[in-house]
């Protein structure tokens, strides 16, 4: 459609070119049949756009909706997650303030505790989870939301926990 638009285009500006030189135009019948042809193909080519554009919209409206699957089941996940490892209620406050990547100082703050009441929570959280710090506990989710890694992220995956607990090794993705 975009060569068609061009080729429209380029007649109906070659069309002004000669008519401002002065030169002599194609022979009368047809030039006014390449004038409807183009005309057709500028016409056609704005219905194909609207069309485009609809597609476009729908397409938009589409992934917005997965988008917010996707974050019901992000959240979803973390319950479920949390559940498993029996984090306590401050230890899931903890756990998701840390996942969103606020400071110890931070979640301190908003709980209204000390920093090492939140260090020792985040802790007994790393401890539950099974990993040994915030970046470890990050792709837990990470890995979840990914699909099927491939290359030496397969291999890693396969590996078994180094805390024997059959769970395959997050490595530290």
């Amino acid at each position: 459609m975009l060569v068609v638009q061009c080729l429209c285009a380029f007649f109906f500006v070659s069309d002004i070119v000669f008519s401002v030189l002065g030169l002599p135009p194609f022979n009368w019948t047809f030039s006014e049949l390449i004038e409807i042809g183009a005309s057709i193909g500028l016409v056609l080519g704005i219905v194909v756009a609207v069309l485009l554009i609809r597609h476009s919209q729908r397409r938009t409206a589409e992934v917005e909706g997965q988008l917010r699957i996707a974050r019901g089941a992000f959240a979803e996940l973390l319950e479920e997650r949390f559940a498993d490892w029996g984090l306590t209620p401050a230890e899931r406050d903890v756990a998701l303030f840390a996942i969103k990547g606020l400071s110890t100082q931070d979640i301190a703050g908003l709980r209204g505790t000390s920093e090492g009441t939140v260090k020792a929570q985040t802790n007994a959280i790393y401890r539950k989870a099974g990993v040994s710090g915030r970046p470890q506990l990050l792709s837990l989710f990470i890995e979840d939301l990914m699909e099927a890694p491939v290359g030496p992220a397969a291999e890693l995956r396969a590996l078994p926990a180094p805390d024997g607990s059959g769970k395959p090794a997050t490595g530290g993705l």
